[in-house]
C-alpha cells in the first residue's frame, strides 16, 4: 500500500520505519523539521514510568521498559543507563515502604530487560552517592536505574533508520486538511494515498476537526518546562515536590543540571515556553532536594514541550500516559503516546494497516 504518515516526532518516525519494514511504499510528512517540537524538548529519559504504577498503568510500564531496553541496546551511542536516586526524608513524602513497594513491581515488570535491581542506600551511602543532597531528615534513598537519551539525535537516528527501510521523508511540507478516502491537502500539496497515518501529536486532534471529522477522543495539551543549570550533578534524582503529590527530577546532562518538568495546561497556539511560575516553582524544588540553593544566575538556559495526553482526569498528572489508535475511513490517528514506547506504536499501527 502506499502510506502517509503526518508528523515528523518520534512517534511518526517510528510509524514510518515500521510500516516501511513491512514493505509499504511510505511517506512522512512533517510541517517543520524531523524533532522539532515536542520530542526533542522531552525530559531526555528512556523510562517505564515508575509513577504511572500509582495509577495502575503496569500495562503501558512493562511495555516501555522492555522497549527502553531495546533503545540501549540498538543506539548505545546515544543512549544510557542512568542511576536515580529517590530520596527518603522523614515524615515527608510517599512513605519508604510504598516506594520500596513500587520498586519491586519495576523490577518485576521488567524482567528480563531490568538493568539493575533497585537498592536501598543508607543514610551515609547516599550521601556519599550523592554529597550535596540535603541531609537534615534524611533516612535514605533507594537507587534504582533507567535509561538517558540526547532525545533530539536519537530521533534522527531513527528516521535514518527509517529511511533505510525506503520511507521518503518530505520537510515543510504542512498538511491542512485529510479525507476519508485519503487525500492529503495542504499549501503545496494535494496528494491521495490508500491510508493516511495522522501522527501529528498535538496537532492530531486540530487535524482531524479542520478535515470535517468528529474525533472520539480528546486531546490534552501539557507543558512540560525544564530549567539547564551550570551545575553539575553525580547522578539523577527523583523526588517529591514540596506540598503536592507530584515527582520531579534533577538530572545530569552535557555537563550541566536538568531540573524538570512542569505539567501545565496549554491552549495549542499559546506560545510553548518556560514561564517565570515555573521556573520559580522548578527553582524551589531543586531548593527542596540539594543543599545550595538555585539562583536565578544559574540558570543557563530553558526549555518546553507540549505533551499531548488522551483527556481522562481533570489532573493532568492523573492523565493516562497510554496511547489510542481512532480510524476514519482510510485515516488513523494517534492520540497520545510516550517516547520511550514509539517503536511498540510503530508495531500496532503497522499491523492494524496490514
Amino acid at each position: 500500500m502506499r502510506v502517509a504518515v503526518v508528523g515528523g516526532g518520534i512517534n511518526g518516525v517510528m510509524c514510518a520505519a515500521s510500516l516501511g519494514r513491512a514493505g509499504h511504499d511510505v511517506m512522512l510528512l512533517e510541517r517543520s523539521t524531523l524533532m522539532s517540537a515536542t520530542s526533542s524538548a522531552s525530559t531526555k529519559l528512556l523510562h517505564g514510568g515508575l509513577r504511572y504504577l500509582e495509577h495502575g498503568a503496569f500495562r503501558l510500564v512493562r511495555e516501555a521498559l522492555h522497549e527502553r531496553k531495546w533503545w540501549l541496546d540498538q543506539a548505545p551511542g546515544l543512549c544510557h543507563p542512568l542511576q536515580l536516586l529517590l530520596p527518603v526524608w522523614k515524615g515527608q513524602g510517599r512513605s519508604r515502604h510504598l516506594i520500596r513497594a513500587g520498586l519491586w513491581m519495576y523490577d518485576r515488570l521488567a524482567g528480563s530487560a531490568r538493568l539493575q535491581p533497585h537498592r536501598w542506600l543508607d543514610r551515609s551511602q547516599a550521601l556519599a552517592v550523592l554529597p550535596g543532597l540535603r541531609p537534615k531528615g534524611l533516612v535514605g534513598a533507594f537507587s534504582f536505574w533507567d535509561g538517558q537519551m540526547d532525545d533530539r539525535a536519537l530521533g534522527l537516528w531513527a528516521a535514518e533508520r527509517a529511511r533505510g527501510f525506503g520511507v521518503t521523508i518530505r520537510e515543510r511540507s504542512l498538511v491542512e486538511r485529510v479525507t476519508l478516502d485519503g487525500v492529503l491537502e495542504g499549501p503545496d500539496l494535494r496528494e491521495r494515498f490508500d491510508r493516511v497515518v495522522n501522527c501529528a501529536g498535538p496537532w492530531a486532534e486540530e487535524l482531524l476537526r479542520r478535515s470535517g471529522l468528529v474525533p472520539r477522543h480528546t486531546l490534552d495539551l501539557v507543558r512540560g518546562s525544564h530549567l539547564v543549570v551550570r551545575r553539575t550533578i553525580a547522578t539523577g534524582v527523583l523526588a517529591q515536590v514540596p506540598g503536592g503529590s507530584r515527582i520531579a527530577f534533577l538530572l545530569p546532562w552535557k555537563g550541566s543540571m536538568l531540573v524538570g518538568t512542569t505539567e501545565v495546561r496549554q491552549g495549542l497556539g499559546d506560545p510553548i515556553a518556560c514561564s517565570a511560575d515555573e521556573a520559580q516553582y522548578l527553582r524551589q524544588f531543586h531548593d527542596a532536594v540539594m543543599v545550595e540553593p538555585l539562583r536565578e544566575e544559574d540558570v543557563t538556559s530553558t526549555f518546553a514541550g507540549v505533551r499531548p495526553l488522551i483527556r481522562s482526569a481533570e489532573d493532568p498528572g492523573r492523565a493516562t500516559r497510554e496511547y489510542a489508535l481512532e480510524r476514519h475511513g482510510a485515516v488513523l490517528t494517534v492520540f497520545g503516546g510516550k517516547w520511550t514506547t514509539a517503536r511498540a506504536l510503530g508495531d500496532l499501527v503497522s499491523a492494524r494497516l496490514s
